[in-house]
């Protein structure tokens, strides 16, 4: 591998040294990964032993608890190597903010192992009748990554009363995030897709099962039991953060990459390397500069946001709305930046062997993510045009 955006050896108490030293094996095993279309198991369990699943899991439980900008470097890092290990480390680590909502038991009950792997789907799209201590769950959610080698999956779910759904005080369908022991869960062979292959984001079901209600929490309704500063961090935002993470250490991959062919290349016919042609030095030029802004600017929007949480107030409207736009900005970005490396490659890139292929892929479903999607940039102008907004998923 080129060499890295980050130094990551001295984060984490020994976790960012750690990964350092299994990067190799992830980017070697990113065909097989791809082909698998999931996270090898072996693999999966290396990465837990080095801590890639504990960033922000409280330090209550044996997490890092690590601040933003750290999470970002750690991520960004592992999807240099490969984009869908990456994908699943982020997503099992935001899946542990979890943790920071429960009471202790459950938390630890879940949580608790150092090499525990969780997951799940944020999007309430399952059933939750509420039974007085516990509820009676079913649904089907898709996006599961990395769920395969889960213990524990979280769903969110619509609750309902009496078959009555419920309702938070403004109006809005009331739902959860309930979490339970893979050991109920149905697996659905259903990822077969462009890119993001080895993330394994298959559906997962649930019939009818039991859930006590500690191992519940609304990200929207309920307050953080653990008071640390990181928990008072936009939690959607957070989740934004990885995934335009994992959509920058990405490009920067296939940039690196797309480079060493332009000096080592040599055009056909005329002896000159690819990179003594204005064309391709321009394009490059441009590429790194693009790049490199979407790396500072949401740097400095994850600063302005951590400095903000370490406050005594709230967030402010401005800095998550910043940070989400900075956040779908890295990502587009890294979508092009990977399309201009993708091009520059030529025909050679087409192959399947071609590892600037498979950037590209991922680059596009990374853009794709309700988090970082179109959409997001209206949500953000509203915000900087002072318009009303609800806030409640900034």
């Amino acid at each position: 591998m080129a060499g890295l955006q980050y130094d990551i050896s001295g984060i984490g108490n020994g976790t960012g040294k750690a990964l350092l030293a299994l990067l190799p094996e992830i980017a070697d095993r990113a065909a097989d990964t791809e082909k698998a279309r999931r996270l090898p198991a072996d693999l999966a369990e290396k990465m837990a032993t080095a801590g890639a699943f504990n960033l922000s899991k409280p330090a209550s439980l044996g997490g890092l608890q690590l601040p933003p900008l750290e999470f970002m470097q750690l991520i960004a890092t592992m999807a240099e190597a490969d984009a869908s290990a990456g994908w699943c480390a982020m997503i099992a680590v935001t899946s542990t903010l979890g943790a920071a909502y429960m009471d202790e038991t459950p938390a630890k009950d879940i949580f608790g192992p150092d090499d525990v792997i969780t997951g799940g789907v944020f999007a309430p799209m399952g059933k939750a009748e509420d039974k007085g201590d516990h509820y009676l769950l079913s649904g089907q959610w898709q996006w599961g990554s990395g769920s395969a080698n889960c213990s524990w999956l979280g769903g969110g779910a619509m609750i309902f009363k009496d078959g009555a759904l419920q309702k938070f005080e403004n109006g809005a369908p009331y739902h959860r995030m309930l979490f339970f022991p893979v050991s109920e869960v149905s697996f659905i062979d259903s990822w077969h897709v462009s890119g993001m292959k080895g993330t394994g984001s298959g559906d997962f079901s649930v019939e009818n099962i039991k859930v006590p209600k500690g191992r519940s929490v609304s990200f929207v309704g309920d307050q953080p039991r653990d008071s640390g500063a990181l928990y008072k961090f936009p939690l959607f935002g957070l989740l934004a953060l990885g995934v335009s993470s994992v959509a920058l250490g990405n490009a920067r991959a296939a940039l690196e990459e797309i480079k060493q062919v332009a000096i080592n290349k040599k055009t056909p016919g005329g002896g000159r390397s690819m990179a003594q042609r204005a064309t391709v030095q321009v394009d490059i030029a441009r590429a790194t500069a693009q790049l490199g802004g979407a790396f500072s600017f949401l740097e400095a929007a994850v600063e302005k946001a951590w400095q903000e949480a370490q406050g005594n107030g709230d967030i402010s409207s401005k800095a998550r709305a910043n940070l989400r736009l900075a956040c779908a900005h890295a990502t587009e970005t890294s979508a092009e930046v990977c399309k201009t490396a993708y091009t520059l490659g030529g025909g050679a890139a087409v192959y399947s062997g071609s590892t600037l292929q498979r950037r590209f892929r991922d680059a596009h479903v990374a853009t794709q993510h309700i988090a970082t999607a179109p959409a997001v940039f209206e949500l953000a102008g509203r915000v900087l045009l002072e318009q009303p907004v609800d806030t409640a998923m900034l």
